[in-house]
């Protein structure tokens, strides 16, 4: 059974005996809310109905009781989903999915991610994730086991994020390419095409980042001093101008939770159709109908954040040998940076 609310309609009210399943502790600066706005923002793949529902049925608990849907939650409070069954397993099972894979050899491989693929089980993604992909490419070795952490991606990249990934098959290689991720010897580069036009060609942004406290599924930007969130840094480029969006390379320093998108939407350029950060606004360019259509268009061109993880580099963690490895851009990335090079060629009088 997944481990969703999807199956709360299966549940019964006089359950002798409840598991917790999730818990939460409020923040210091969490606004009152109520608490199945509260749940449905944690548990992003549950509706907010259903939770209601789990709420009506007595598995939604604050401290020791449990709380109908309209319990306004305060900060320190600790929030609990209770079920009638034990946790499900969460143990990762061998799935045969295709996978891209750029680079393998008895050490590592390096995996092309496609968009709207999770890279690693969590809540509510338990299966068709990359690590399940991953599991079954390496089924016949023996010395490889799925759920032992000591092996397997080293890093990770967001959901509807496309690019470059390295997994480890030992141990031995996971310590040795985790230390170079940490001593940033490692290269990466992403491409974006982000709202607005940079006044500079180079740039580098640094601030801290840490969850956002009005909105936990998002990242936000705090000043380096600030004792708030981890320090990052991200530098750009820009490598195409056009128009009301630019096209740029950003080489990350640090590896944050959404660094790149939180950073440039910090700096006033969100990345074309982020809606976490903003994206799918239309916050540049004409107020006309023509020039309405044609941005949502690309939105539908491209469904996501443009985002690719294009380059990465890396000394291979036995030999010593400096690997770098390059994607093409997606084809929905390279769709929507081919009309809006259309759009500006034959608007040029405008811009």
């Amino acid at each position: 059974m997944s481990e969703t609310l999807l199956d709360l309609e299966e549940l019964e009210d006089d359950s002798p005996q409840l598991y917790e399943h999730y818990r939460f502790v409020v923040d210091k600066g969490q606004v009152p809310v109520r608490v199945d706005k509260y749940m449905c923002e944690k548990l992003q793949h549950s509706s907010r109905n259903r939770i209601q529902k789990a709420a009506d049925a007595g598995f939604v608990h604050v401290g020791d009781r449990p709380v109908k849907s309209n319990y306004k939650v305060r900060p320190g409070d600790v929030v609990t989903l209770m079920l009638d069954r034990p946790r499900f397993e969460t143990s990762i099972v061998a799935e045969d999915i295709p996978l891209d894979i750029v680079y393998e050899d008895s050490q590592l491989m390096v995996i092309n991610k496609p968009a709207g693929m999770v890279v690693h089980p969590g809540c509510g993604n338990f299966t068709g994730t990359l690590v399940n992909a991953i599991a079954w490419h390496l089924r016949d070795m023996k010395a490889y086991d799925p759920n032992d952490p000591e092996v397997g991606l080293v890093h990770r990249i967001d959901k509807d994020t496309t690019g470059l990934l390295v997994a480890a098959k030992t141990p031995e290689a996971k310590s040795n390419l985790g230390l170079q991720f940490f001593n940033k010897t490692t290269h990466r580069s992403y491409v974006a095409l982000v709202w607005g036009n940079l006044t500079e060609d180079t740039g580098r942004i640094e601030g801290n980042i840490g969850r956002d406290p009005k909105d936990r599924l998002r990242m936000t930007v705090t000043p380096p001093d600030s004792e708030i969130g981890k320090p990052a840094v991200t530098h750009y480029r820009v490598m195409e101008r056009l128009g009301y969006v630019t096209l740029v390379e950003c080489v990350l320093e640090t590896g944050r939770t959404h660094q790149i998108r939180a950073h440039m939407r910090h700096i006033g350029h969100p990345l074309f159709g982020d809606e976490r950060y903003g994206g799918t606004e239309i916050l540049r360019g004409e107020r006309s109908a023509t020039y309405k259509a044609f941005v949502n268009n690309c939105f539908k061109v491209c469904p996501r954040q443009a985002l690719h993880a294009q380059t990465l580099g890396f000394r291979h963690p036995v030999t010593g040998e400096q690997l770098d490895f390059n994607s093409p851009l997606p084809a929905d990335l390279d769709a929507l940076i081919t009309k809006w090079r259309t759009y500006m060629k034959g608007n040029e009088h405008k811009l």
